[in-house]
């Protein structure tokens, strides 16, 4: 064979193993050898980490194991990601991209896909962010995988656009603007370059790791029909928000007319909203018996939405079980239908069934009465369109809700742990009545009432409440854990 063949074989058997290192576009390449750190690098207390079965191991103190590798020179812009994990109760974790190697610390650069199940959080703070939340820029808060048990986290970054999914489920889908919108303190959270890291947050966290592996896509990737969110200043709150720990969460949207459970999905994922899709049950209205309301809640068990029932009319709690109602993360209702002294039962947004009303004062008595009763007795979460008023009366909203009057349902609402929704669609309850809310240590929710695609807007009264009352990340409500629910606490008032 001639020498000049033999170089050429040489040469392009060596670019053989380069390429088995650095991985070739859209090809599958493993990051971890099922043995060793090899090619991984970490932080602090380095002892933390382990290998053990053939799986990556975050087993002690704080510590973040960054990938220093051949692949890609451990430089990545649009990829995808895969690993398998598995967190033990009470552990937090996650899996960053874009970031650096640094010694000391929580990683300043890239972003985050947090691995929480049931972890709550450490001394005052409260951890509100679950599994495959893009930590602090677009959050998820129901748990979709369980402890002790395999899940995939699948990343898919491609220019502006990030995907995160959970075995399979998309629930991130963020597209960043141009020029990007960046919360306060989040300045390193933009999208460039940069290498992959595993999270070992504290000595309580056990999580392992298997089957990591990366495809690198090219530098000109794009997801196709990714469009950015409005930049606007709606969009900005929102985000600091939730780089500041509150719960962006609409916890009281319909599917109604021309709005789907996937056009929810898409809107929520849009704007970073996270929803809780509620039915109507009640008498005459969308679910009248147990069997209807447990199909709904079925058909949300492994969406990232919670499922709520909102409780309609005083003859709820004789239509429904405990344990149908105890499939759904929360109840909440109103005080818009009920019986007055004269046995007519009205809804108060249908003029007709109100009537003339002749005597304000003593409407709001009722109005005051009624709510305050369902408050003391019915298993409900949060209290909706509070201090809604018949539109025949509605113009005089801060004459007949006197401070005594809302002081009534106020302090009703902290003794029966009810927390308080910040209407969009009525735009209730007024500064007044939130901020004497607040100093009786009332939880709040962000919620629309929306009865279209439409009009569900993206909780613009609820962050002017938060901006003029000053409302922090502590005094907003977040779905009890079952056993600590309303319907675990009270119940017994509904149908055996």
């Amino acid at each position: 064979m001639r020498t000049d063949e033999l170089t050429r074989r040489g040469i392009l058997g060596a670019l053989a193993g380069v390429t088995a290192l650095i991985g070739q576009r859209d090809e599958w390449v493993s990051l971890f050898d099922g043995k060793s750190l090899d090619g991984w690098k970490a932080s602090e207390n380095s002892a933390a980490w382990r290998v053990t079965d053939g799986c990556l191991m975050a087993d002690g103190p704080r510590s973040h194991l960054f990938y220093t590798g051949p692949v890609q020179g451990a430089r990545f812009k649009n990829f995808e990601f895969e690993a398998e994990a598995m967190s033990r109760p009470g552990a937090n974790s996650g899996i960053y991209f874009h970031t650096e190697h640094q010694e000391q610390g929580w990683p300043a650069k890239g972003f985050e896909v947090q691995i929480n199940n049931t972890h709550t959080g450490e001394g005052q703070y409260r951890e509100r962010k679950k599994t495959a939340s893009l930590y602090g820029v677009r959050n998820q808060y129901k748990t979709l995988v369980r402890d002790n048990e395999w899940f995939r986290l699948n990343i898919l970054v491609r220019g502006k656009n990030v995907q995160v999914r959970v075995n399979g489920t998309l629930v991130v889908d963020y597209t960043e603007a141009t020029p990007p919108l960046v919360a306060k303190g989040g300045e390193g959270r933009v999208l460039g370059t940069g290498t992959f890291a595993l999270q070992g947050h504290d000595p309580g966290s056990r999580v392992m790791f298997r089957n990591v592996r990366v495809r690198s896509l090219g530098d000109d990737a794009r997801a196709p029909g990714a469009g950015a969110p409005p930049a606007d200043a709606t969009a900005h709150e929102l985000l600091s928000l939730a780089a500041n720990n509150y719960p962006v969460v609409d916890y009281h949207v319909h599917l109604k007319r021309d709005l789907t459970l996937q056009q929810a999905l898409e809107r929520s994922r849009q704007t970073g909203i996270f929803y809780g899709l509620a039915i109507n049950c009640g008498k005459g209205f969308t679910v009248e018996d147990d069997e209807t309301a447990r199909r709904f809640a079925e058909s949300l068990r492994d969406e990232p939405v919670f499922a709520a029932v909102q409780a309609e009319g005083r003859e709820w709690t004789q239509m429904f079980s405990r344990a149908a109602v105890g499939l759904f993360d929360y109840v909440f209702t109103d005080s818009m239908t009920w019986t007055d002294n004269r046995g007519r039962r009205m809804r108060l947004w249908i003029r007709e069934e109100v009537g003339t009303i002749a005597d304000p004062q003593e409407f709001m008595e009722m109005l005051v009465e009624r709510t305050v009763g369902i408050l003391e007795r019915e298993p409900i979460d949060i209290y909706v369109n509070p201090t809604f008023l018949p539109e025949p009366i509605a113009k005089d909203y801060d004459t007949l809700w006197t401070e005594e009057r809302m002081r009534r349902v106020i302090n009703t609402a902290k003794a029966s742990d009810v927390a308080l929704e910040l209407n969009d669609r009525y735009r209730l309850p007024g500064v007044q009545f939130v901020r004497m809310a607040k100093q009786e240590g009332l939880k709040f929710a962000f919620g629309t009432n929306n009865g279209s695609a439409k009009d569900l807007g993206r909780c613009e009264h609820g962050l002017e409440m938060v901006k003029a009352c000053d409302l922090r990340w502590q005094d907003f409500f977040v779905p009890k854990r079952a056993g600590e629910r309303a319907v675990d606490r009270k119940g017994q008032i509904l149908r055996s």
